[in-house]
């Protein structure tokens, strides 16, 4: 529902291209378009620079040389993990974008070590230096920050297109509106604020902005990444447990759990609790894991414990659709949603087309962060001057409905909607181990809190910011979990255990969306604009 944009706004500002979120995606956005010309405003949730998952802590990046045998091999080797979703020239647009704009990062001083033979090492980069890095570049590069900034809507023009986002300031409660000729959506992922690492942020904000302009979802059946954390921390990075051994309480070796095999750990923890010791890692080994991941091993230092020689309790942290592929879906190389004016990148954006039904973990989402923030920017900007005389003549209109509407009769009560909402897709049982029936039983609990949502109002600016994102929650699962009972078959992460096998037939994509009411239908693989009719239609 379209509503007049009212003029009480604190700051009213310009741009050529908006960027929502200040995360590795959304600076990258920001800087191409600047460095393409435009005037370009970027808002973050945070500080932009020191929030989200990529500054917490350290990050591989699938960085690969123009080596053919070594392009090949990296391609290949997430092919079948994925269900054969994922489509090789993007891979191949990644790989070179990347590696390109890694360089472009030492080029710029990021400090990156180097290797046995001195040769700079490039497939790791520490989130703290990292975007402190890209915070000065974007404002080099003259782009305007606004930070404790969260959107709240999007704005339209007649046309439907759209044309900026109001929202407000975190800290003095004053609003905002930004005019934009496009728009760029960089929020990352839903974390359903499950305490994993800098992931509190991320809580799908910009899933319902753009599903509310019209917007459609890709993968989101592949967003039930579980991350392994000590169960005294918060820390998700699971890359040293690789070199770990798990166990029941009295010691003995759990049979077949692995970091690449959570299900096993999932399984048991059902049942009883699961221990970790990282014993396989060699001790010449060790000094250089606590370079490469300082973050990780603070918990254990605060608690005492040495994990290559003691073992701790585990437990899996729901990391949803920031270390899964779900997201935004983009329709051509330039990284446009289905809305015209409006861009995705990053984690908000569906990564199945570089992992397909599989995780993207740290590397591969942090090289499409970093491609698709570049080629949305560019892409904005190029449309933005497109527009020509037009984009100052528009008139602009708010989208954003769910609780944003002031003639609700209910209060909410945001906090009991949260538990609510992790109270389905937390538990393993109904989002790991996915069923038939244990899915339309969520749904049909989601869609009631949706109803809820609609039918109530918020008393302050304050409690609105929290109560969008419980909205935005509650949207995010009801298109996983649709997407999830269409997809009648297990590939990639989504486990479906009444449907254990792959179905070749089922090797498409499932493109989701609507809010009141969501629907799931069919897009054939290395496919655009075209799909089949929807599939499913549920209340």
């Amino acid at each position: 529902m379209l509503k007049t944009l009212t003029t009480d706004f604190e700051l009213d500002l310009q741009a050529d291209v908006l960027v929502i979120g200040g995360g590795p995606a959304g600076t990258w956005a920001a800087w191409s378009a600047a460095s393409s010309g435009a005037k370009v405003v970027l808002v973050d949730k945070g500080y932009c620079g020191t929030t989200g998952c990529a500054a917490a802590s350290g990050n591989g990046v699938w960085y690969v040389p123009p080596d053919p045998e070594a392009r090949e091999t990296a391609k290949a080797s997430r092919e079948s993990l994925g269900g054969f979703l994922s489509d090789r020239n993007w891979m191949d647009r990644v790989l070179n974008q990347t590696y390109v704009n890694v360089n472009q990062l030492a080029e710029w001083g990021y400090p990156f070590p180097t290797d046995d033979e001195g040769k700079p090492y490039r497939r790791s980069l520490q989130g703290p230096e990292y975007m402190r890095l890209m915070r000065r570049q974007i404002q080099r590069a003259g782009v305007k920050i606004l930070d404790n900034s969260p959107a709240l809507e999007l704005l339209v023009d007649d046309d439907g297109a759209v044309a900026g986002a109001t929202g407000v300031n975190r800290q003095t409660g004053s609003k905002w509106v930004v005019r934009s000729q496009s728009t760029i959506i960089a929020t990352g992922g839903c974390a359903f604020l499950s305490k994993a690492l800098g992931c509190n942020v991320l809580t799908g904000d910009g899933y319902l902005m753009a599903a509310e302009a019209g917007a459609e979802m890709s993968g989101m059946e592949f967003s039930n990444a579980y991350g392994i954390s000590p169960a005294f921390s918060s820390v998700t990075k699971t890359l040293f447990y690789n070199w770990a051994t798990f166990t029941y309480e009295d010691g003995s070796v759990i049979p077949g759990a692995s970091s690449h095999r959570r299900s096993v750990i999932a399984q048991t923890l059902l049942q009883q609790p699961v221990y970790a010791i990282i014993d396989k890692a060699a001790e010449s080994m060790r000094a250089s894991m606590r370079l490469a991941q300082p973050n990780f091993f603070l918990p254990f230092d605060r608690a005492g414990i040495d994990p290559f020689t003691q073992r701790f309790p585990v437990t899996l942290r729901l990391e949803g659709t920031v270390r899964g592929t779900g997201g935004i879906r983009i329709v051509d190389e330039s990284c446009a949603s289905s809305v015209r004016g409006l861009y995705a990148a990053g984690d908000a954006a569906t990564r199945e087309l570089i992992c397909g039904g599989f995780t993207g973990g740290g590397s591969h989402n942090a090289a499409w962060a970093i491609s698709s923030g570049y080629w949305s920017g560019k892409s904005a900007a190029e449309y933005s001057r497109s527009l020509g005389e037009h984009k100052t003549q528009r008139l602009v209109l708010g989208v954003g409905e769910v609780v944003l509407q002031s003639d609700r009769s209910q209060t909410l009560a945001t906090d009991e909607i949260i538990q609510a909402v992790q109270a389905e897709v937390f538990p393993y049982e109904k989002n790991y181990f996915r069923t038939e029936q244990g899915l339309s039983e969520s749904l049909g609990r989601l869609n009631h809190l949706w109803q809820e949502l609609r039918s109530s109002q918020v008393t302050s600016d304050k409690e609105l910011i929290r109560a969008r994102e419980a909205a935005a929650m509650v949207a995010t699962a009801r298109w996983m979990y649709s997407s999830a009972i269409e997809r009648k078959e297990t590939r990639g992460m989504h486990k479906h255990l009444d449907y254990p096998e792959l179905d070749a037939n089922q090797q498409h994509h499932l493109i989701s969306g609507g809010l009141d009411q969501v629907w799931v239908k069919t897009q054939p693989l290395h496919s655009t604009e075209k799909s089949q009719p929807k599939i499913g239609a549920l209340v």
